[in-house]
């Protein structure tokens, strides 16, 4: 006599890997991601992920260092029209994300200002956080 609830049986089994397929099924790869992070007090942490491969993260995050009229600077444009990023920061190799570029403080408006004048569409660029 055999008892047929515990045979083990799976309803999915003929349907194979859902993600395996080329299409992605609730994927954010084509966004960029600028999340903010609480650390500890009234620290936080900026983080940016999802940028295209044709651009160099290091020297990216060399320019978000220093201040953005520098780099704006030979088009005639004056500092006084431009906020610097004055923070430091670092880039993270993330299992899931890739590489993460992390800043110190909330500088979530000037990062997506800076990726918005490099010439990124405003529509690619999702700003996370309280």
């Amino acid at each position: 006599m055999s008892v047929q609830n515990l045979n083990t049986f799976d309803p999915f089994a003929d349907e194979g890997d859902p993600l395996g397929s080329t299409q992605d099924v609730g994927s954010q790869q084509n966004y960029i991601h600028i999340r903010i992070q609480q650390r500890n007090g009234r620290k936080t942490l900026t983080t940016l992920q999802g940028l295209p491969k044709e651009y160099d993260l290091k020297k990216l995050l060399k320019a978000f260092k220093k201040a953005i009229f520098l780099l704006l600077e030979p088009l005639g444009l004056t500092s006084a029209n431009f906020q610097e990023f004055a923070c430091n920061g670092t880039l993270v190799d993330d299992e899931e994300a890739g590489q993460v570029i992390q800043l110190q403080g909330d500088q979530r408006l000037k990062i997506s200002q800076f990726l918005v004048q490099e010439g990124i569409p405003k529509g690619t660029i999702k700003v996370h956080g309280f």
